[in-house]
């Protein structure tokens, strides 16, 4: 029986923002990717808009998603202040952004947001198919990833990548293999991101993969309408893995001592 296949791909980026649930005007963010948002990047490379529903839920129930967390970046706090209209005044119509701030000092008013990103921060994400008839090979997948039909982002538009996400699909034994395996790619142009050269990292994966898990969150990022923006619920598992460097066994990749 062949070994199955993962597609992996690097995200690197000066500030990235992986949504959460936001309440208010604060909008934080998690500390690794969520599943929607790397289904939206693949969306985007392959030129799905969010209109095309049928398209995007066949994009959902076809993949698995996991990330290891290569460097986890450092929090930054954004604080915003921002003079709009007052709602009283929103009878009126707004065209522009020069239109809302050509309207009379009066009726002006601050709304204050606080938004978090992530600095410096380094991922790995590994796809891998549900079932034998995905919409989409591995393969293609990765060549849109390389040729993207609309700009790949970190989260907000304002978070651009600072790299190529360099695809690459590989076979593995498991997951955990996958997981496991060091890329020189990495160590070449990121080795010195602080905490990127650990050999200890963080994985987040799917349930049921076979994986010790250290531990189950409920994530709130299981795309249900990207028109309406709603989201579901699911669970993710996590642990420490040991990335293997080369010439290394794959033996007691999973909690080192």
């Amino acid at each position: 029986m062949p070994e199955p296949e993962y597609l992996t791909f690097s995200l690197y980026g000066m500030m990235a923002s992986w949504g959460d649930i936001a309440v208010g005007e604060y909008r934080p963010t998690a500390d690794h990717p969520t599943r929607s948002a790397v289904l939206g990047l693949l969306a985007a490379a392959l030129g799905i808009r969010r209109d095309e529903e049928e398209r995007l839920a066949a994009l959902t129930r076809a993949y698995k998603v996991a990330i290891r967390v290569d460097a986890p970046g450092m929090l930054l706090r954004d604080y915003h202040t921002t003079q709009v209209p007052s709602a009283a005044k929103k009878g009126r119509q707004y065209l522009t952004r020069k239109d809302e701030l050509a309207a009379p000092r009066e009726v002006l008013n601050t709304i204050l947001s606080t938004r978090d990103y992530r600095c410096d921060a380094v991922y790995r994400v590994y796809i891998w198919c549900r079932d034998t008839a995905p919409p989409y090979s591995l393969k293609t997948l990765a060549e849109h990833l390389q040729h993207p039909v609309f700009t790949l982002y970190l989260g907000r538009k304002s978070c651009p990548l600072a790299l190529p996400v360099n695809p690459e699909v590989k076979t593995a034994p498991d997951l955990l293999t996958a997981l496991s395996e060091e890329r020189e790619i990495e160590l070449r142009f990121l080795g010195r991101v602080p905490g990127n050269r650990d050999s200890n990292v963080r994985a987040y994966w799917d349930c049921t993969e076979g994986i010790q898990a250290e531990g189950t969150s409920v994530r709130n990022d299981e795309s249900l309408n990207r028109r309406r923006w709603q989201f579901g619920r699911r669970d993710e598992e996590y642990a420490m893995i040991r990335i293997v460097t080369g010439g290394e066994q794959h033996a007691d990749k999973q909690n080192p001592t």
